[in-house]
């Protein structure tokens, strides 16, 4: 996906400090044209506005956290338990807004790949010097596309979990750094990682507002 910019939590910290008068993370949310994805009722656990993805379209994902918000402290030994829902607009081929060329269609594989990259990025081996860190980013990053290319690989199972209710089927993979899952509901794809939670026994539902995601 052609993608231009994240905004998270702390980059509002930044922006409130720097005077910036970027809209906050929830009117980015709320501005949305897709509807936004996150646990069911079934998790009473703390909840969250992780980060949302602007491209040169418009707002092109955004994730809601459940559980600990993740650590970006080097070296923290603290376990942490969480779960985010990645919401991916379904979307055509279509042209670019500039007129220079075509968007790619968006696809199971989309919200797979970008659940993949996020476990991956709280998962930095802070052992290693910043040089040898992006090296291994870079390589985990590749690979975690090539297995999203990929959902019917070996490295991928079957796996229903709740949708709104309903049983839904999903693609699962787990791996060192934690699992990810990836499927759809109407209108959207949805990407699902976590780390210190089991994927079993989890349910996923509309969030028609993001109260309970304002902190």
């Amino acid at each position: 996906m052609d993608t231009i910019s994240h905004t998270g939590a702390s980059d509002q910290v930044a922006a409130a400090a720097g005077g910036d008068a970027e809209p906050s993370l929830l009117a980015q949310y709320l501005a949305a044209d897709f509807p936004w994805y996150g646990l069911d009722e079934g998790w009473d656990g703390p909840r969250w506005l992780a980060s949302v993805c602007q491209g040169r379209e418009g707002l092109e994902y955004g994730t809601l956290g459940h559980g600990d918000a993740p650590s970006r402290r080097p070296g923290d030994p603290t376990p942490h338990r969480f779960v985010a829902v990645v919401t991916v607009p379904q979307r055509e081929r279509r042209p670019s807004g500039d007129g220079a060329g075509l968007l790619e269609a968006t696809s199971m594989a989309s919200a797979a790949s970008v659940a993949g990259v996020a476990l991956l990025a709280g998962s930095w081996p802070w052992d290693l010097d910043r040089e040898l860190r992006q090296e291994w980013m870079d390589q985990q990053t590749h690979l975690a596309w090539e297995l999203a290319d990929n959902l019917d690989g070996d490295g991928w199972t079957g796996l229903a979990l709740p949708v709104n209710g309903v049983p839904n089927r999903f693609r699962y993979r787990e791996s060192e750094y934690g699992w990810v899952l990836a499927g759809q509901a109407a209108g959207v794809y949805l990407g699902v990682y976590g780390r210190g939670v089991s994927a079993y026994g989890l349910g996923l539902a509309l969030m028609p507002a993001l109260k309970a995601y304002e902190g």
